[in-house]
Formats: structure tokens, C-alpha cells, sequence
């Protein structure tokens, strides 16, 4: 089968065409994640810019908020907006400030439903001021809301972040990944990443 080359840019146009190895532009160059073990596995050499990352995790609690932090203040000293979306706790701002990020670029949001914190995650990733947006969505999203949002942060060049249960994983994720708390450190198990058709495991001592 062949298709009119008209055709064929429209497809990737609509980002209709799965490109393999290939990676988008905003996806060449990554958010160094501040562990250079785990920036050496992801294709860019850090967290995807302009992307959706899933983070499956087993409880709340478990790691992946140190696991951030190091992107987060980067992104926070560059003037970039770091936003939370329905956090399950409030914020420790005195702990967020002693990890580097910079308080008045802290945003927190309350969502009473699935449905404003969808429209809020993907306003504010289009923004273009929108470093990082974390949230904790309330219900498993469908595979067209995923695509809407992974959209929304390429249009606004922001890294959406994504925290749901075990195997909830999000079909449109540029990357996903799998959390384990050990008595050693943190389990990464890299099931998905945009730019390579390898999985990986790593165990990381927060």
C-alpha cells in the first residue's frame, strides 16, 4: 500500500504515524532528571520536554516525589512555572524550598473532579510558561484524553506528569514508568520510552 505524499505529511502533521526510533525535535534534547545513571537510559538524556510521562506507582508516598525534585528546581530557576494538580497532601513548601525550587514558581491547584483537573492540566500546559505539571487523576483517563494532553504539553513545551495506580499505564505517555519502594532505593522500571524499543531497570538509592 502507498500513499500520496499529501497524504503522508498530514499523517504526521496529526502525529498519526508512529516513527519507531524516531523522536520528535522536543524530544532530542531532555530535562537532566539530576541522576546521571537514569539520564543515561532515557533517550535524550533526561526527562522528555513537551511530553507526557506516566508514572505507575504502587502507593503515594513511595519515592517519586525525590525522584522529581531535582527537575523541578532546575525548571523553577530558569522562571518555568511548577504546577500541582490535586496533590493527595499539601505541599511542603519549607521542604520544597530547601530542595531548591523556588517558592513563587510553585502553583498549586484544587480539582474536585477528573473533569476540572483535565481542563486545568491542559490550559496550563499550553501556556508555554509551564515548566512541569504534576497531577494525581481520580480515575483511570481514556486514551483520547491522554492524547489531548500529551498535544497540550508539546504545543506549551512542558513535561505533564502523570501518577497512577499499577498497571494503568497511559497508551499516548512518551515515557512510562513503573515505581517500587526497596529497602535499598527505588525500583525504575522503564516499560515504555519514545526514541527506543529497550526496557530497563534501575534501582536508584533516594
Amino acid at each position: 500500500m502507498t500513499t500520496s505524499k499529501p497524504l503522508d505529511d498530514w499523517l504526521r502533521s496529526q502525529s498519526l504515524v508512529w516513527r519507531g526510533l524516531q523522536s520528535p525535535d522536543s524530544l532530542q534534547t531532555g530535562i537532566p532528571t539530576g541522576f546521571p545513571e537514569l539520564d543515561g537510559l532515557l533517550p535524550g538524556g533526561g526527562w522528555p520536554a513537551g511530553a507526557l510521562l506516566n508514572l505507575e506507582i504502587a502507593r503515594i508516598g513511595g519515592g517519586e516525589l525525590p525522584l522529581l525534585l531535582p527537575a523541578m528546581a532546575e525548571l523553577s530557576r530558569q522562571g518555568r512555572r511548577i504546577v500541582w494538580l490535586a496533590p493527595p497532601y499539601r505541599p511542603y513548601a519549607p521542604g520544597l524550598q530547601q530542595a531548591g525550587i523556588e517558592p513563587a514558581q510553585l502553583l498549586v491547584v484544587a480539582c474536585s473532579s477528573n473533569a476540572d483537573l483535565l481542563w486545568a492540566l491542559e490550559k496550563l500546559l499550553r501556556t508555554g510558561c509551564c515548566g512541569m505539571a504534576l497531577a494525581w487523576p481520580k480515575q483511570r483517563l481514556a486514551a483520547h484524553q491522554t492524547r489531548r494532553l500529551q498535544l497540550a504539553a508539546e504545543a506549551g513545551n512542558a513535561l505533564a506528569v502523570l501518577f497512577t495506580g499499577p498497571g494503568a499505564s497511559t497508551g499516548h505517555a512518551a515515557l512510562n514508568i513503573a515505581l517500587q519502594r526497596q529497602a535499598d532505593g527505588l525500583l525504575l522500571e522503564i516499560r515504555k520510552a519514545r526514541g527506543s524499543l529497550r526496557q530497563h531497570r534501575l534501582l536508584l538509592a533516594l
